[in-house]
């Protein structure tokens, strides 16, 4: 007798779901919360599809013995039959007890960033509003990673080769234990700016201040002196148009990898250090156009002879 796991808790099933909510994740900026929402509906059901993988009958409550039935593939006889499966927290914990790779650090990241989602949805809170990228992309793409493998499957099967290779370099970036050093740097930049007098501190953030509104990047607050700083990056995909009105709005994502402060001296290189720094967000340039301008077609003045009639 040939029997088939449901759809509901089939792993292919639920590995395209996860790349449902990859790709509404990807529709959004980095900054924006929806991103981090769409990342935890997907970690959820990679999960899910990462322990269907072993066996379906794993998913299934065992409070009622005719979810283990469903599972198998049968189909309940009782009435008003809903198939339930276990929580995701238990869905984790299995995943941890099954493959090694599956680390407590990873099991406890998953825990927490579908715990958020949770507080999101069913509560008056707002536990993504402030959070910084590099608190959490770098686990993300990681325990991603580490599931996708117990498959057969690698991060690029999920979020696309482009997104796989900024995703090799956040992980990378977060794992440099080398990169610890750069607070050491940002303390002592502090402690000489604090030795300052009043006066002196005040003129050099103005100046700083003028000096990053002139130059091309994106300013931050230092982390040192709290002046205005310019971080410089590197773009990550072709830029995105829209039309708003009149307007083209154009959005660059960009990659950190410079900062620098006038006002205390501090610079840092390199995205390892400016993610321990606090400063390795991916950050958006936008610019507007009119649209009329944007989609002018450029005079072409090939077919003139040039203007002889120069006075003599």
């Amino acid at each position: 007798m040939s029997l088939t796991t449901p759809t509901s808790w089939e792993k292919d099933a639920l590995l395209i779901k996860a790349q449902k909510y990859i790709e509404q994740m990807l529709q959004h900026d980095p900054t924006d919360w929806q991103f981090v929402l769409f990342s935890s509906f997907s970690l959820e059901f990679l999960s899910r599809s990462a322990l269907s993988n072993v066996s379906p009958v794993l998913l299934a409550d065992q409070k009622n013995w005719h979810n283990l039935y469903h599972a198998l593939g049968f189909e309940p006889n009782a009435k008003k039959f809903l198939p339930k499966s276990i929580i995701v927290a238990d869905v984790l914990s299995r995943l941890g007890d099954i493959y090694p790779e599956f680390n407590s650090e990873i099991e406890a990241f998953c825990l927490a960033h579908t715990g958020m989602r949770n507080a999101e949805l069913h509560s008056g809170n707002s536990p993504y509003e402030g959070l910084s990228q590099s608190s959490w992309l770098p686990n993300f793409y990681k325990a991603c990673s580490v599931l996708l493998k117990t498959m057969g499957k690698e991060l690029a099967d999920l979020i696309g080769d482009d997104a796989a290779e900024l995703a090799s370099k956040l992980i990378s970036a977060a794992l440099d234990d080398a990169a610890k050093a750069v607070s050491g740097k940002i303390k002592s930049h502090k402690i000489v700016w604090d030795e300052k007098e009043k006066a002196d501190k005040e003129t050099l953030a103005k100046q700083a201040e003028v000096w990053a509104t002139k130059h091309v990047g994106h300013r931050v607050d230092c982390p040192a002196c709290g002046s205005l700083a310019i971080l410089q990056g590197e773009p990550i995909y072709a830029p995105t148009t829209t039309l708003e009105d009149d307007t083209i709005i154009e959005k660059q994502q960009n990659l950190p990898n410079k900062f620098e402060c006038i006002a205390c001296g501090l610079k840092i290189s390199g995205l390892s250090h400016l993610s321990q720094a606090g400063l390795g967000d991916v950050f958006i340039n936008k610019n507007e156009y009119d649209a009329a301008e944007y989609y002018a077609p450029e005079e072409d003045w090939s077919e003139y002879e040039d203007d002889n009639n120069e006075p003599f």
